[in-house]
Formats: structure tokens, C-alpha cells, sequence
């Protein structure tokens, strides 16, 4: 509430500096002054309606009375009354458009928030035609940027086609903060329920509690608490669920072992029950706000909102990595390419690990928080953040959006199409905001031998790059999911101490990747007579050189040789049945002798390696077509003394 005070001439000053310093009142009704008069006492007291009644009063006596007229609009302003507001600046303008400047401001103000966009444009323009002090002019300026965005934007409307998620996951309750898992099955999100059910009227008798639904034969199942231990009396919200639905962070304000006034929690899925809430504790959480949070589709990065010192200002994301013992190191803030001296929040990192969704009001919008998209282009550069347009974003708060694997499919809440408050919808996200496409691999990880669950690493690494994308363990129960960008080729590793690792190789340059890996993953424990496949060691045709990309695999074989310095193996070299066998014979054993002389350069003594070049004389397939005779071109190695 601005108050109003009055000044020893007569002179009306708001807090915000709303009146200018004339001389004299406008008005040379004593009747009317007078009324005006005891209206600042009365709006100083905060008694607005009794104050509006008099100023009216005063209007009646000099419907001319340019002050009267001003502060209407300011009382007006603090009672959300933005029709009779806009009305008031306009008509104290109309009497003397040059009387008081920022009466400009503040009515370009309560129309940009009332999406009158092109109205709020002119009179900011009006206003910045004046001698202003370099704050306000900066101010003024920040608002016609939005102006400029936001009379584009309704020009140029995206397609938007929300639909609600029906009666099985909305109620009459409030609904928000959704979450998905990367297959696209389980959502999680927030439900403010009664305290109380019998006196669902009284104030506050509300309270956060997580639900689920899973998505089964198309549709989404009637929605279920999350129960104990993850619900309690307090308020759970915002969360973010791993990748396999197995691992929730979700915030948790004023708690007793908590550091500020909203930290982050973790639980993991065990069978099918939770554990119990844990704080993450310190330095993720600190004496500040940390909320909202967004884990990475590999589990490695987690991205939140707080408000704690060394950010740009308000609400900034930051982002904390875990380091090889799996610890949480000290947050670091995502800088000027994202934060800005106003609020962001809701961060939302999606299944390709490279594209980030949050809400902002800093960056050229709409009015209140608008939701935007920037893409990552090193380890903290991110790409100018692009408003995800009109009408997915207008003039009300626009605070959440989560988008499937696939990046076709967004969710978010909103209360603009419901009589019960907060409801999630999805839609159709618009092709130019899209992220990079994602599948997925999923299945289970087990003993070769006994076929009892392991506990692994997974690796997936950009073959152009040779980088890490993705860094996960598999569930104690052996499964994983593994989320896997498109448009690339990866190499997959899968390795445990004491087992030989499993190697794989995934082309996702091409095609349509909407149906998911599926694969178990058997792991074969050290010992002789084992082999490994290697699936990323890679030749050019009829040729014995190494490919660069071939490094990564070979780099994880001297790895696993100098962690088992007693462990002796033959390389061996296997062909398809194109061409001379002799040919292929030579040809399978200069590749075999090459990967040896790979190890020997990185450390590997010879005495342990033995090379052998097999040609065509044995195929893993037929020889009866190009995917056979693919698999059958190969680089093995076998344990021979462990």
C-alpha cells in the first residue's frame, strides 16, 4: 500500500512520487479542496473507501481537479481496481496532458498488466518524452521493451490447444507443480487438500500433499496420494522425479531441520514404498529460500531456484554437480544468460540434458512470469532465453512447464479455464521451442551366471565429441532407464568391479526414435574363457587404422586391465564373408595386432596380450544380409588367465 502523506502547503506527495511539486492545487474550489483535504487523512489512515467517497465528493464540487483525479487513480491502483484506475490517469491527463508526467507511468503500467499492450506502448512513449531521472527513465525503458514484445507477440500467436487432463488427475482442489518420468508413465504433482474436510470454507485450511497417476491403456489413471512417509501435516510441493521414477526431490518449507525458510528434500523408491524424507543438507540448502527443484536426466545436476546471496537479484537458478563419491558440490548461479535482477524460477531441465524451460519476469514478456526456453552451450553458457509466445504466455503468472522425452508434449497448471482453481493441462508444444528429441533405453542389469540383479554404471558418450551425456547407476533391483538424446551416435558402457564391461553402440542420426530401447544387460564376471564384444571399436572399410572414436572403448579396456594387473587376453579380429578369405584373414588379424599396440602404448605390458586375426571363420549371424554381416565385422577380446 503506497500511503499518502500531505504537506504543509497543502501539496499531495505519494511515496512513489506520483504528484508533481506544483506551487498550488489545480482546483480553486474551496468546497472541493476541503474534500480533498480530509481524503488524504483518510487514505493515510488506509480507510481507501472512505477516502474514494470523498475525492468523488470533491470531483462532483470540480470535476477539473487534476489531483483528486491522480490519486483515484493511485487508491484505485492499490485496491486492484484497474478499470476505474486506467479511467481516473486518463481523465487527469485529458484535463492537462502536461500537468503531471508520470501519470504516463503509471497508467502505461495498469494497462501493460491489463494486456492493453498497444495503449500502455503509447503512453510509455508519451512518458519518456519528458526530463526524467536516469532510474526511471530506465524503468520507463524496460516497460516499453515488454510493450514492444508483448503488441509482437498477440500479432504473431502461436499454436496453443491446451487440454485439460480430466476429472482422474484435476478436482475441485488446486493442482500444480506436475513432474513426469522419462518414459512418459508416472506424473507426480502437487494437490492443495483440506485440513479439514468438514469446514472446507474456513481460511486457511489447506494443505500441500503430493499425488500420482500412471498412464495406462491411453489414459491417466484416477490420481493416488503419495501417502506417508512422503505426505504430512506440513506442505510438500514442487518436486522433480529421476528419469526412472525411482528418486524425488521436492521442497519443504519451515521445517524443523531445515536451514531457511524452504529447503530441499530426497526420498528413494524402495519396492514400492518410499523412504523416508531427507534433507539435503548443506551446500545445497542454506539459510536463504531454495525451491523448485529440476534433476537432470542423468542424475548428475540439479537445478533449482533460491534467492541466496551472489545471485543477480530476487529469485535466481542455480545448479550444483555431484562429483565422482556421488557428493553435492557448492551450487553455482547460471549467470546473466538466464538470472536477471528480477524473479526466475521453475526451472526445468529436460530428457536431451541440454534444454532448460523456466519462468521470468526479467526477460521482454507479457506481464507477470512468462515461461521461456534457452538451450546449453557449454558447461554455464546458455543461448538468449526465447519467450514461448503468445497465448501460452499473456498477462497473468505463467510458472511451470515440464515437456515429455519426445519434446512434442508439454504440461503446466493454470486457473485460466477452470471455476476450481489451479488445474494441469497439456498441449502441443510449438515446433520452434521444441528441445531435441529423446528416447530412452530401459530393462534390467543382472550376474550373467546367476542372474542375480547387479547394481552398475552406465556410460553414454557422444562418439563425435567423445564426451559424457549421461552418467547413471542402475536401481538396486538392477533396472534403469537411461535417457538418450537423438541426432548423435553414442557408445554405451556398462561396467561393475570384478565384471568384464558390456559395450554397445546407438546410431540416432536418423529415423524415428519414438519407441524405447529395451534391453537386459547380462554382465559376465571375470574369468577365463569369457568374452567381450566390442561395439565401439571402429575401422574404415578395408582398413587396419584406428578411428578416433574407437579411443573410448579402448581407454575402458586399459582401465580394466590395470585395475586387474594379473588379467592376461586375447584380441581378436572377425570379418563378414565379402571378399578373399585369405584377404580377410590378413585383414582381421592387422586389426586384432592394432588394438594391441594401443594397450602396449597406454601401459599395457605385451607379455599380457595376444592378438589373432580370424577372418570369416567366425560369424556371430548368417552371412544373408548387410545388419548380419554388420554385427559380424567385429573386435573381441577373451579372457585367457584371470
Amino acid at each position: 500500500m503506497r500511503r499518502i502523506f500531505i504537506c504543509t502547503l497543502l501539496m499531495a506527495e505519494m511515496a512513489v512520487g506520483i504528484l508533481s511539486a506544483q506551487s498550488q492545487l489545480s482546483s480553486k474550489s474551496a468546497k472541493a479542496v476541503q474534500l480533498y483535504q480530509a481524503a488524504l487523512v483518510f487514505a493515510n489512515k488506509n480507510e481507501l473507501p472512505q477516502s474514494i467517497k470523498l475525492l468523488h465528493e470533491a470531483l462532483s464540487n470540480d470535476s477539473t481537479f487534476i489531483e483528486a483525479w491522480l490519486v483515484l487513480g493511485d487508491l484505485y491502483t492499490d485496491m486492484k481496481r484497474d478499470t476505474l484506475s486506467i479511467e481516473s490517469y486518463k481523465k487527469a491527463i485529458k484535463i492537462n496532458p502536461d500537468y503531471f508526467p508520470p501519470a504516463y507511468s503509471n497508467l502505461a503500467n495498469r494497462e501493460f498488466e491489463n494486456g492493453m499492450y498497444s495503449d500502455a506502448l503509447e503512453h510509455v512513449n508519451k512518458y519518456l518524452t519528458y526530463t526524467i531521472s536516469v532510474k526511471l527513465k530506465n524503468k520507463a525503458l524496460m516497460l516499453k521493451k515488454n510493450c514492444e514484445f508483448a503488441v509482437n507477440a498477440v500479432k504473431n500467436p502461436v499454436p496453443f490447444n491446451p487440454q485439460s487432463l480430466g476429472a482422474n488427475i484435476n478436482s475441485k482442489f488446486d493442482q500444480y507443480s506436475p513432474s513426469l518420468s522419462a518414459d512418459g508413465q508416472t506424473l507426480v504433482f502437487t494437490t492443495l487438500v483440506p485440513k479439514d474436510s468438514a469446514n472446507l470454507k474456513v481460511f486457511g485450511n489447506r494443505q500441500e500433499d503430493f499425488y500420482y497417476s500412471t498412464f495406462e491403456n491411453g489414459q491417466w489413471t484416477p490420481a493416488r496420494s503419495m501417502g506417508a512417509p512422503l505426505n504430512t501435516p506440513d506442505n510438500e510441493g514442487a518436486s522433480t522425479i529421476s528419469g526412472d521414477g525411482k528418486f524425488l526431490i521436492f521442497t519443504g518449507c519451515n521445517r524443523v531441520d531445515g536451514y531457511g525458510s524452504c529447503d530441499l528434500y530426497f526420498s528413494k523408491k524402495e519396492g514400492e514404498k518410499w523412504s523416508e524424507p531427507q534433507n539435503m543438507g548443506k551446500p545445497i540448502n542454506s539459510n536463504y529460500k531454495e525451491t523448485q527443484p529440476s534433476l537432470s536426466p542423468d542424475g548428475k545436476t540439479l537445478y533449482f531456484a533460491s534467492n541466496r546471496p551472489g545471485g543477480k537479484g530476487g529469485l535466481d537458478i542455480w545448479k550444483s554437480t555431484r562429483d565422482e563419491s556421488g557428493a553435492w558440490q557448492i551450487p553455482v548461479n547460471l549467470g546473466d544468460s538466464i538470472n536477471t535482477t528480477l524473479d526466475e524460477e521453475a526451472p526445468f531441465i529436460h530428457s536431451d540434458n541440454q534444454t532448460l524451460y523456466f519462468a521470468s519476469k526479467g526477460w521482454p514478456g507479457l506481464g507477470g512470469f512468462d515461461l521461456f526456453i534457452s538451450k546449453r552451450k557449454g558447461d554455464n553458457d546458455w543461448t538468449t532465453p526465447v519467450n514461448l509466445g503468445y497465448p501460452i504466455n499473456t498477462r497473468f503468472d505463467e510458472e511451470t512447464v515440464i515437456v515429455n522425452a519426445k519434446g512434442e508434449t508439454a504440461y503446466y497448471s493454470t486457473g485460466r479455464y477452470s471455476a476450481n482453481g489451479s488445474d494441469i493441462y497439456s498441449f502441443d508444444m510449438p515446433k520452434a521451442v521444441r528441445p531435441t528429441m529423446a528416447s530412452y533405453m530401459k530393462g534390467r542389469v543382472f550376474d550373467a551366471s546367476s542372474e542375480n540383479p547387479l547394481t552398475a554404471r552406465f556410460e553414454l558418450i557422444d562418439l563425435g565429441t567423445s564426451k559424457t551425456v549421461m552418467d547413471a547407476l542402475s536401481n538396486t533391483d538392477g533396472t534403469f532407464l537411461v535417457c538418450i538424446p537423438t541426432g548423435k551416435d553414442y557408445a554405451l558402457n556398462v561396467s561393475k568391479k570384478g565384471y568384464l564391461f558390456y559395450s554397445d553402440n546407438f546410431t540416432m542420426k536418423q529415423g524415428d526414435y519414438t519407441s524405447p530401447f529395451l534391453k537386459d544387460v547380462p554382465m559376465k564376471p571375470i574369468k577365463a574363457g569369457e568374452k567381450v564384444v566390442m561395439r565401439n571399436v571402429f575401422f574404415d572399410t578395408d582398413s587396419y587404422q584406428l578411428k578416433p572414436e574407437s579411443k573410448i572403448e579402448l581407454n575402458r579396456l586399459v582401465a580394466l586391465l590395470k585395475d586387474n594387473p594379473t588379467m592376461k587376453i586375447e584380441l581378436s579380429g572377425h570379418t563378414d564373408n565379402t571378399g578373399k578369405p585369405d584377404h580377410n584373414l590378413r585383414l582381421s588379424d592387422n586389426r586384432a595386432r592394432a588394438v594391441v599396440d594401443y594397450l602396449v602404448q597406454n601401459g599395457i605390458e605385451m607379455v599380457r596380450l595376444t592378438a589373432k586375426g580370424y577372418g570369416e571363420t567366425k560369424p556371430l549371424l548368417p552371412n544373408i544380409s548387410e545388419e548380419n554381416r554388420t554385427r559380424n565385422r567385429r573386435t573381441e577380446f577373451m579372457v585367457v588367465e584371470k
